[in-house]
């Protein structure tokens, strides 16, 4: 019973540590659908492990209809997790999630193939999983991974990377500080690198480039004319 109330307490203090809009604990118990998702994943996952596996599905069936998160029962998470809004996020059967996870609305831990077995992502400690993010497939994720808003990753990542793109290629590797304690995640998922912005800023320095080397020889040329045939000296007179 104590170890139930101390996760209690665990899931609560997450909230507040990484969601600047709650104001009180009745808030979060009342109006926070990733924490309701998390605890009637609880029941459903204990059912599941004890072979109920009807029940457990019902659970994790009203628990979708609750809170527009849909958490299989069957999906192991570990401490310090949080949904933030979270509706539309999907978490498959064999998903494994460490420590201190933190996932946007629209995420999908998802599986490939019709197989049985390890069909679904597994996500390493201190991950950040931005919005719209797709991890698909019995591949691994690393500790302090962050994973970037719209991005599908089909392919291992190691730690302490940041992967963003369709699909996710790694833009950044140990370029942030790894964190060694479990209560400091780094959300700043909108700071991500760019890479499509960055090819089209590169497109544009080329063009701008090519522009001003395109008018040097326009001038060259206008001003080889102007010496090849130059104004008499009588038309320069009666001009004048």
């Amino acid at each position: 019973m104590a170890g139930i109330f101390r996760r209690l307490h665990r899931d609560v203090e997450v909230v507040f540590e990484r969601d600047p809009a709650a104001n009180s604990i009745w808030e979060v118990f009342l109006c926070y659908p990733g924490f309701h998702a998390l605890l009637l994943h609880r029941l459903a996952h204990r059912a599941y492990r004890r072979r109920l596996k009807l029940l457990a599905r019902f659970i994790s069936h009203f628990g979708r209809f609750l809170t527009g998160i849909e958490i299989h029962p069957g999906a192991r998470i570990g401490e310090g997790f949080f949904i933030d809004h979270g509706m539309g996020v999907v978490i498959g059967e064999t998903t494994e999630i460490g420590n201190n996870v933190t996932l946007y609305q629209g995420v999908t831990l998802g599986g490939t193939g019709k197989d049985k077995g390890k069909r679904h992502p597994t996500i390493g400690n201190n991950v950040v999983i931005a919005t719209g993010a797709k991890v698909l497939g019995a591949i691994s994720v690393g500790d302090n991974v962050k994973i970037g808003s719209g991005s599908v990753v089909l392919s291992e990542v190691p730690p302490d990377c940041t992967v963003v793109g369709v699909p996710g290629r790694i833009v950044s590797r140990n370029g942030r500080r790894v964190n060694s304690t479990l209560d400091e995640v780094d959300l700043q998922h909108n700071a991500l690198p760019d890479p499509i912005a960055d090819m089209i800023m590169n497109m544009q320095q080329s063009i701008a480039r090519m522009e001003a080397r395109l008018q040097e020889l326009e001038e060259t040329e206008h001003e080889s004319q102007s010496l090849q045939h130059p104004i008499p000296a009588e038309r320069r007179t009666c001009s004048a």
